[in-house]
């Protein structure tokens, strides 16, 4: 018996044993694969994702506001052309090697390189104003930019989400220059351990790490690992991903939605809502023979009830909004709301002025992403009732996505990532149509009141700017503004520190499961 018991108790210990070196792995819906690691190919789940991996020099904090990540201070000359970082002390890459200037000169060398392809080029090249003249590296800690002219949005743009603009190893490129797929050797608190395509992406934790003396804010600061592995799991599947969380087979579900919160507390989880920086758009293709008419864009912004498509997609936590100004932002105010009022009747006499006859109307959609799907059910409903004849073009993901890069559309249902200053979503829309088929809105006029937003600091005449742009945009009605989507996650009960932020990205950092 005596021996049995021991025997028992070796075992029993053992078990414990494992139980502790079990990694802490926090699981993450995203709906989609990412695109690639380069970041250059990207989409909002590739800049989720790699944003764990890699460090821009600058980040947004939770306010807004800019802060350190890996630079750990910088100055500004007086004359506003020279940006001066200081890396921080101790920074290495994931395969040891220590970050040097010369690695970020190498890296911005290769996104400039990439030309159009890197999606935020035009911001740095002078074609919006704001031009990098010279990256000078006078020692190894030390990075200087200088730009053209005083501007206000260049530090933004180093830290712009979707730029991607990190600094990464650059033995993540071969000896032709061109980064081998696959490869992600960053500076971040995690690591790349298995990417399983359209499966799974599992990052560990990188005990390299060095943070920032500040604490942890948005995308900002100290962003230390507190579990061994991040999981991003990929479903595409609304209720596949809710029937895994309420399972507790994954710890995180982003873009939750809004009429299951009730249901999400219910099962104990814990749900976090805040408002959001992302806009869901409707887009209308200017170029397109029938939507060039602008009586044809006033009927149908007439037949939409945009403030009921708001309160019924969001649960009452969203309400329309037309701009580009989230309610979220220091910005706003009502005069940003000023948008043709729904009335149907008003919509049937602007068609008759139009000369519409009845032709087809097509809004392209998916199914991957619920809400797109749903707005543009409400829409086409809506367009039917005041004499549209719409039709849902319902794509794959993709697909839409590869139409929306190509302005093959004449309606999208749609959905920008967050832009955390105005500017950065108007220099999105706005451009010429013939060299960024992105652009939804082709006028001078709005372009350069976009380059003037991006001059001054000054906030009462940036916001005067603002209000000027909003005022030409609800005369030209290149896209409709539905509303932005209200941040919304639900987090499993066994996890501690996740929050949720309005610029609706995910941090693994700072999070821990019991």
């Amino acid at each position: 018996m005596k021996r049995t018991f021991l025997i028992s108790t070796a075992l029993a210990a053992g078990l414990l044993l494992g139980a502790s070196a079990e990694a802490a792995t926090l699981n993450i819906r995203i709906n989609a694969d990412i695109r690639g690691t380069e970041g250059i190919d990207r989409d909002a789940n590739t800049d989720t994702v790699l944003h764990h991996i890699f460090e821009t020099l600058v980040g947004f904090r939770a306010d807004l506001s800019i802060g350190p990540a890996l630079a750990e201070s910088w100055t500004v000359s007086e004359d506003g052309r020279a940006y001066t970082f200081i890396l921080r002390e101790g920074a290495t890459f994931h395969n040891g090697d220590p970050v040097t200037s010369a690695d970020v000169k190498w890296n911005w060398d290769h996104r400039v390189a990439a030309g159009a392809e890197w999606f935020c080029n035009g911001f740095f090249d002078g074609s919006q104003g704001l031009k990098v003249e010279a990256l000078e590296t006078p020692d190894p800690r030390t990075v200087v930019f200088r730009i053209n002219e005083p501007n206000a949005l260049f530090l933004a743009q180093l830290a712009n989400i979707q730029c991607n603009g990190w600094v990464a190893s650059p033995k993540n490129a071969g000896p032709d220059g061109k980064w081998i797929d696959g490869s992600a050797i960053g500076s971040g608190s995690f690591k790349l351990k298995e990417w399983v395509k359209s499966q799974y992406i599992t990052l560990e934790k990188y005990d390299g790490y060095t943070p920032p003396k500040e604490k942890a804010s948005g995308y900002a600061g100290d962003r230390t690992a507190l579990v061994d592995e991040a999981k991003f799991l990929i479903i595409p599947d609304t209720s596949a991903a809710e029937t895994a969380l309420f399972a507790g087979e994954i710890d995180v579900l982003p873009n939750f939605e809004s009429q299951r919160i009730e249901d999400a507390k219910g099962r104990g989880l814990k749900v976090m809502t805040t408002p959001g920086l992302s806009l869901t758009p409707l887009l209308i293709q200017t170029t397109d023979p029938l939507m060039s008419n602008v009586k044809l864009r006033q009927a149908i912004a007439h037949a939409i009830d945009f403030k009921q498509i708001a309160a019924a997609r969001t649960a009452g936590l969203s309400e329309f909004n037309p701009s580009g100004v989230p309610q979220a932002s220091a910005f706003f105010d009502e005069d940003f709301l000023k948008w043709p009022e729904y009335d149907p009747e008003a919509a049937k006499a602007l068609l008759a002025e139009a000369g519409y006859k009845g032709e087809v109307i097509k809004i392209q959609t998916n199914t991957r992403y619920q809400g797109m799907y749903e707005n543009s059910i409400l829409v086409q409903a809506m367009l039917a009732g005041a004499g549209i004849n719409a039709e849902l073009e319902v794509l794959d993901w993709a697909a839409q996505l590869d139409n929306y890069l190509a302005g093959k559309f004449q309606m999208q249902s749609f959905g920008y990532s967050a832009r955390l200053d105005p500017s950065q979503f108007y220099g999105v829309i706005i451009g010429d149509k013939k060299a960024e088929p992105t652009a939804q809105w082709d006028n001078p006029e709005a372009w350069q009141l976009y380059l003037k937003s991006t001059k001054t600091t000054d906030f009462e005449t940036r916001k005067a700017v603002f209000k000027d742009i909003h005022a030409l945009m609800a005369k030209d009605l290149p896209i409709f503004g539905l509303y932005y989507e209200p941040v919304v996650a639900a987090v499993g009960a066994r996890i501690e520190g996740f929050e949720v932020w309005a610029a609706d990205k995910e941090r693994a950092w700072g999070v821990k499961k019991d």
